[in-house]
C-alpha cells in the first residue's frame, strides 16, 4: 500500500487484561507466568510500550474471580491481578507520556470513590488517566457486594449514565484557577471558585465538592466498551474512546458508522470519539511462523477451559451441552447481551459445533491479525482508511515476545507508512488521541 503524507493516523492503545486475553497466555514457553501480580514484569511492560510510542496501557479489572467451574478457574490466570487504581498510580512513576486507562464499574462502586481516584491518578501522572467506564458482566460480582443478582441490563446503563454526569460533575467542582495558595493574605483558595453539586437522582444522591483539584486534563479521557444498544446510546453520549469489539471488517464500519451518527444526532463531535476495537496480534517473521505460534498457544488450552469460557461468554452453563452437536438454543440472561449475541450469531453462521465454539472461544474468539509486521500493517490501515476504527487496542498472545515483536517490528513499519507517530507531540493522553480539554461547566472561560 502506498504511503500518503496526508494520511490519517492511527492510535494505539495496549489492552493488559491485565496481561493476557488469550486463555493460555500464561503457559506459552519462555513467557512470564507470573506477569499479572510480577511489579517488575508490568514496569518492563510499560516502558516498553512507551518506547513504542503507544497511547495508552489499558487494564481491565474483575470484582470476583471468574464465574467458571473449579476444574476450570484452576487452570485461568485472571485469578489474581493487581487493583488497577492501586497499579497504575506506580506506573505513572517510572513512564513519562503513555496514557494510563483503568476499567471501574459504575454498578459496585459510587460516584465519590472514582471521581477521587481517577482526579488523583490524572494529577500524579501529570495528565494520563483514563477511566473505562463499565456496568459489570460477571454475576458473581453482585454476590461480593452484598447483592444477591445484578442489577437488570437496563437499569444497569440508566445508572451508568447518571453515574457518568455525577462523577464529571464531582470533577468540575473546582475551578482551575481556585487555589491561590497567598502566604501573605493566608487565603489558600477562593470559595467564589468552588461549586457544591447537590446532586440528588433517580439512583445516586451526593452532595459534593470534590476534595481533590479539578483533573489536569479537566476530566480523565473517557472510555466505554459497550456493544449492546444501551451501550452504543452511552458511548455516543459520553464516551471519548471506545473499546470496540467487532471482528470483522464489514462489522467494524457498521458501527462505526453508527455510534458517530448517534454523537452527531446527540450534538456532539463525531471527530471527539476515537474507535479503537481489540485486536490479537501474533508476529512472524513469515506468515507460516505467525501461524505456527498461533496453534502452539491454541494447543494449551484444555478443553474443560474452553467449555468455560464459553459459558461466560453465553450466560448459561454449557458444560452440559453435546460436545458434537449445533449450539442449542440460548435463554436471554442479565449478562453482557452483546457477548451472548456474537458468539449465538457465530455460530447459527458457520453452524460450528459446541467443540468448535469451545476451542474458538477458549482461546481467543475475535479479531485476529496473525502474520508478518508488513501483513499487520496492511490489515490495520485498510481497517483505518476503510472507517472501521481510528486505531486499535492491542492484546498480545504471551509476553514478552509478542509484546516486544508488535514494538520491534510491526510498529517501525507503521511508522514507514506515515500510519503511526514516530515522538509524542504532547504530554497528556487527550494530546495524544487529539482530544479537547473539557470546559468546566459550573466555571466556563471567562466566568
Amino acid at each position: 500500500m502506498n504511503s500518503s503524507p496526508q494520511r490519517k493516523r492511527l492510535h494505539l492503545g495496549a489492552f493488559m487484561r491485565p496481561i493476557g486475553i488469550h486463555t493460555a497466555w500464561w503457559r506459552y514457553p519462555g513467557g512470564f507466568p507470573d506477569a499479572n501480580f510480577n511489579l517488575e514484569h508490568l514496569v518492563r511492560f510499560a516502558r516498553k510500550l512507551e518506547s513504542g510510542k503507544f497511547d495508552a496501557f489499558f487494564m481491565a479489572d474483575h470484582l470476583a474471580v471468574m464465574n467458571m467451574p473449579i476444574e476450570a478457574l484452576k487452570r485461568s490466570a485472571t485469578v489474581t491481578s493487581f487493583d488497577p487504581l492501586t497499579l497504575l498510580p506506580a506506573l505513572a512513576m517510572v513512564t513519562e507520556r503513555i496514557g494510563l486507562i483503568a476499567t471501574a464499574s459504575t454498578t459496585y462502586n459510587e460516584p465519590y470513590h472514582i471521581a477521587r481516584k481517577f482526579a488523583s491518578l490524572d494529577h500524579i501522572s501529570k495528565g494520563r488517566a483514563g477511566w473505562n467506564l463499565v456496568t459489570s458482566g460477571n454475576p458473581d460480582e453482585a454476590l461480593n457486594f452484598g447483592r444477591d443478582a445484578h442489577l437488570d441490563h437496563a437499569t444497569r446503563y440508566q445508572r451508568a449514565r447518571e453515574f457518568f454526569d455525577v462523577v464529571t460533575g464531582l470533577w468540575d467542582s473546582w475551578a482551575d484557577d481556585a487555589f491561590l495558595r497567598d502566604v501573605e493574605q493566608g487565603l489558600y483558595f477562593d470559595p467564589d471558585r468552588l461549586h457544591t453539586l447537590d446532586h440528588k437522582g433517580a439512583f445516586l444522591k451526593v452532595k459534593g465538592p470534590l476534595n481533590v483539584a479539578r483533573p489536569v486534563q479537566g476530566w480523565p479521557v473517557i472510555v466505554q466498551a459497550g456493544a449492546s444498544e444501551a451501550g452504543r446510546q452511552i458511548a455516543a453520549e459520553t464516551a471519548e474512546m471506545v473499546f470496540g469489539s467487532a471482528s470483522r471488517l464489514e462489522a467494524g464500519q457498521e458501527y462505526y458508522a453508527d455510534v458517530k451518527g448517534r454523537m452527531a444526532r446527540a450534538g456532539r463531535d463525531p471527530a471527539h470519539l476515537k474507535i479503537l476495537p481489540g485486536a490479537f496480534v501474533v508476529v512472524g517473521v513469515s506468515e507460516a511462523e505467525a501461524q505456527e505460534k498461533k496453534a502452539r498457544l491454541d494447543a494449551l488450552v484444555p478443553v474443560e477451559s474452553g467449555l468455560a469460557n464459553l459459558s461466560v461468554r453465553l450466560g448459561t452453563d454449557a458444560s452440559g451441552f453435546d460436545l458434537d452437536a449445533p449450539l442449542p438454543e440460548i435463554p436471554e440472561t442479565n449478562a453482557s447481551k452483546s457477548g451472548q449475541a456474537q458468539i449465538v450469531a457465530y455460530a447459527r453462521k458457520t453452524g460450528a459445533t459446541v467443540r468448535e465454539l469451545a476451542q474458538r472461544v477458549g482461546g481467543y474468539g475475535g479479531l485476529s491479525f496473525v502474520g508478518t509486521p508488513a501483513q499487520i500493517a496492511d490489515h490495520m490501515q485498510e481497517w483505518l482508511e476503510g472507517e472501521a476504527c481510528d486505531g486499535f487496542n492491542v492484546m498480545f498472545p504471551f509476553v514478552p515476545e509478542g509484546l516486544d515483536a508488535f514494538v520491534d517490528q510491526v510498529v517501525p513499519e507503521l511508522q514507514r507508512r506515515g500510519l503511526f507517530r514516530t515522538a509524542y507531540e504532547g504530554h497528556t493522553l487527550r494530546e495524544h488521541l487529539g482530544l479537547p480539554r473539557p470546559a468546566n461547566r459550573f466555571f466556563p472561560p471567562g466566568a
